[in-house]
């Protein structure tokens, strides 16, 4: 079928593009593609090439059907649907953001976009021996490790922050998450600081 051809192609030709990854995991240490970094050079090339995609969801399954325009061929992409449920979030919003993340997925799989190990960011590598000390020195308190939940808290808050009209929408969205907020604030200050940062930046916008 032709749709394959095309569809190598229209990879080879995304590899040589000059994209930018505007996503960040600062406590990570790792940049990421955002939808919007790859979505209009995937589009214009899949116009030069002969291609256009279909996506839709159910509850179970996201999936994405690249057709050639020509004769009609396809080759079909899937991914298993997630949730989301954010307290003070409409469920537009929740809907809204899960689709959003489906499908940047979906563009991943397909045009075999290069990312990050996000896993292997959080986790890290494996423990190194500790070395013995001579001098005993006082405790300082460190961060501990992460979980991959609070990683993910941390970046669904902002992402759903962002999408907040208004500065009420923005508050319900912290106080209706309070508790969770607080745990990881103790737990780890940084990844703490990360969304009271982003959540700063939108307060601004409103303030504008």
């Amino acid at each position: 079928m032709k749709v394959y051809k095309k569809l190598i192609d229209a990879r080879i030709k995304l590899q040589g593009t000059e994209l930018t990854k505007s996503g960040h995991n600062k406590f990570a240490g790792y940049k990421y593609f955002e939808l919007g970094d790859f979505l209009p050079a995937v589009q214009s090339i899949f116009n030069d090439v002969g291609l256009v995609d279909a996506i839709s969801f159910t509850e179970d399954l996201a999936t994405m059907v690249v057709y050639d325009v020509e004769d009609g061929s396809s080759v079909t992409f899937t991914s298993p649907m997630g949730s989301a449920n954010l307290k003070g979030c409409h469920e537009v919003q929740n809907i809204g953001a899960v689709e959003t993340y489906q499908r940047r997925y979906l563009y991943v799989t397909a045009m075999s976009i290069v990312e990050h190990d996000a896993l292997d960011a959080v986790t890290g590598s494996a423990p190194v021996e500790p070395k013995k000390v001579e001098v005993k020195k006082p405790d300082v308190k460190k961060d501990a490790e992460p979980s991959l939940d609070d990683v993910a808290m941390i970046e669904s808050l902002i992402i759903f922050g962002e999408t907040c009209e208004t500065m009420s929408e923005l508050t319900s969205l912290w106080k209706q998450n309070q508790n969770a907020i607080d745990s990881i604030k103790v737990g780890n200050k940084e990844l703490f600081n990360q969304l009271q940062t982003k959540f700063a930046e939108y307060k601004a916008k409103f303030k504008e």
